[in-house]
């Protein structure tokens, strides 16, 4: 989906390159059972619902101008199997259906207790997880050294063509670190 087609104001999104990669590593089913945490405009969690026909979003938010527009977004593109849950991570995932799959936007310096939390209820759920802090970045491969988890880090720079004068340059955007967790075991 286009970046365009959603309602936006100042909230940080998920832009559509990196978007579409980051949903293709969550290898979502039909009827899988999503996480969206950080959810700020709902972009994810209303393409994601594209795929999931039988399934359920759960889009988790805790910042007011980020809630008003997944509500927008979840109204304009008529997907109804999102659901908007407020407020902070992990306190308000307790309770929710067991996630399949985890999309991790942002998680307000809970990281940690996030993942705790998803493998907790479900060992098995498939963790995507967008970066662009190296500290961030470092944070996670901590933990999946720690937790001994199978995974795998793809490093993602986009660049688009804008007009300047008569002639189009590339102009970059910060690169993206999208790190997918319970990658299953490849035999050598």
């Amino acid at each position: 989906m286009r970046d365009q087609e959603f309602i936006r104001g100042k909230v940080p999104m998920t832009k559509a390159e990196v978007r579409a990669v980051s949903i293709s590593k969550l290898e979502l089913k039909k009827d899988s059972v999503l996480w969206d945490v950080g959810a700020g405009t709902g972009s994810v969690s209303v393409e994601a619902a594209g795929f999931m026909p039988k399934g359920a979003v759960y889009a988790i938010e805790k910042k007011t101008e980020a809630l008003e527009l997944i509500k927008k977004n979840i109204e304009k593109f008529q997907a109804d199997c999102v659901h908007l849950v407020e407020g902070e991570a992990p306190k308000v995932l307790e309770g929710l259906p067991a996630p399949t799959h985890v999309f991790l936007g942002g998680t307000g310096g809970n990281l940690e207790k996030i993942l705790d939390l998803v493998l907790k209820v479900n060992p098995d759920a498939r963790i995507v997880a967008n970066v662009i802090a190296l500290e961030s970045l470092a944070r996670m491969i901590e933990y999946i050294k720690l937790k001994k988890l199978q995974g795998e880090i793809v490093c993602m720079q986009v660049s688009k063509g804008e007009l300047l004068g008569e002639y189009h340059l590339m102009k970059g955007q910060n690169p993206v670190y999208i790190i997918t967790l319970n990658e299953e075991k490849k035999d050598d």
